[in-house]
């Protein structure tokens, strides 16, 4: 078997009850929402019984589903299973630097991660976008599309016919059909804003700052930034500021990873949408997922075999 990779999920995946079943079974995995719970009180019931609407709001998704991500793969852990490398989707990328021990500990990943949240929430209030996944066209029709209009913008390439685009909201309904029109399907996401676009240049030079004055070092493992598609090196914080108002270079950064030796991803955290985007980019990859015990006791399972 080659390399093992964790990739951490990003904001869209979170739903009312992340995290419980761990919390319930692994002691690694309650230490760490148990940390995320005394850092900021009521991500717990954020988590486990929040509503839908509470947890789409970016200031209580990020540090929530960064709580839950690095749970799993500290679960994970726990289990005897270890990764040779790490990236993270967006807000993702966050647990997987703190997973390779990139700061100072648990705790100041995850108040990175909650600023990270509540400075993204006051840019996108005051420059208000959302985001759609375009289906069915290849990159540079979407791309071509967004340059019809003023504030739209190619964000996250997310895999092989797949590719996100982010605007200010009034542009959202005429984009989509545009879309339509070109033979391609276009789908409104649920997410707080128009993330990795110009419209976050606010919140990318704020975390800049934030990130200067923070202890911050080499990962102990390779954790492929999304600005680049490769692994971090130094300076470390101006990717992982950049990021923040530039493209998710997603589908570039698994085919780097393979070519790296990793055929082997588990996704840790809600939702299994990395996985689906994995192997719709490298087919032949085996693909798991890890956000409840089970899956974690199956992770194990499966690589025993």
């Amino acid at each position: 078997m080659g390399k093992i990779a964790f990739l951490f999920a990003g904001q869209g995946a979170q739903y009312p009850g992340m995290g419980k079943s761990l919390y319930e079974h692994s002691p690694a995995a309650k230490s760490v929402l148990e940390m995320a719970e005394s850092t900021r009180p009521g991500t717990l019931q954020q988590c486990f019984s929040g509503t839908k609407d509470e947890l789409i709001q970016t200031v209580n998704t990020q540090p929530c589903v960064f709580s839950v991500d690095l749970a799993a793969a500290r679960s994970l852990e726990e289990a005897g299973i270890h990764a040779d490398g790490a990236a993270g989707f967006s807000l993702g990328e966050v647990a997987a630097l703190t997973f390779a021990g990139a700061f100072q500990n648990d705790a100041a990943g995850f108040s990175l991660v909650t600023e990270r949240g509540r400075l993204m929430q006051k840019a996108n209030d005051e420059n208000p976008g959302a985001m759609v996944a375009v289906l069915k066209l290849p990159n540079e029709k979407v791309e071509s599309i967004c340059s019809e209009f003023s504030k739209m913008y190619p964000v996250n390439y997310n895999c092989p016919g797949q590719l996100v685009a982010a605007g200010v909201k009034e542009n959202i309904e005429p984009f989509c059909a545009a879309v339509s029109a070109a033979g391609g399907r276009a789908k409104p996401l649920k997410v707080g804003g128009g993330f990795h676009s110009p419209l976050m240049h606010s919140a990318a030079q704020s975390f800049e700052t934030l990130l200067n004055q923070s202890d911050i070092q080499m990962p102990k493992c390779p954790v492929y930034a999304n600005f680049t598609a490769k692994p971090y090196q130094e300076p470390l914080v101006p990717l992982l500021a950049k990021q923040i108002e530039n493209p998710v270079r997603w589908q570039q950064t698994i085919e780097n990873m393979t070519a790296d030796g990793f055929d082997t991803f588990i996704e840790v955290g809600p939702g299994k949408t990395l996985c689906g985007l994995v192997k719709r980019t490298v087919s032949q990859a085996k693909i798991l997922h890890a956000e409840t015990f089970d899956e974690v006791r199956a992770v194990v399972q499966a690589l025993e075999q």
